[in-house]
């Protein structure tokens, strides 16, 4: 009886613990929220959902599912399956780049926006890709 009540308070201690360390800021939380209310339906029905992952004095720092250790055509091959993106010239494949860049550019126009916000950068979604089966690289 002893033994699995500890187990128990041990995992409830670790998911804590995990959740912890993976919480963003509250001030990540009202940028995330404002990217989420201030963003056009295109934004907002965008299959990636970027959020913000941290705040570094006036740097907030964005997620995204692309950068040049994760070529935009492998997120996009998750977010549009039905899309050849292994054909550059494919017309469909181009759309959805180009949309991908307008939906990017809105979420940081909006956080820029924000008052003590100065910079924007952009962090590899690696969760994300992680959880869709992409390769992610070291950091």
């Amino acid at each position: 009886m002893k033994r699995s009540y500890w187990v128990i308070v041990a995992v409830v201690f670790l998911v804590g613990l995990d959740w912890f360390i993976r919480a963003p800021d509250s001030r990540s939380r009202q940028l995330t929220d404002v990217i989420e209310t201030q963003g056009s339906a295109k934004l907002k029905s965008y299959p990636y959902q970027f959020r913000v992952m941290k705040v570094d004095g006036k740097t907030a720092f964005i997620s995204t599912p692309r950068n040049v250790e994760v070529p935009a055509f492998k997120a996009l091959a998750v977010l549009y399956p039905e899309i050849d993106t292994m054909n550059a010239n494919d017309p469909a494949f181009i759309a959805v780049q180009t949309l991908l860049g307008e939906v990017q550019a809105e979420a940081r126009s909006i956080v820029l926006s924000q008052p003590g916000i100065d910079d924007v950068r952009w962090e590899l979604d690696r969760e994300w890709l992680a959880a869709h089966y992409i390769d992610v690289p070291q950091e």
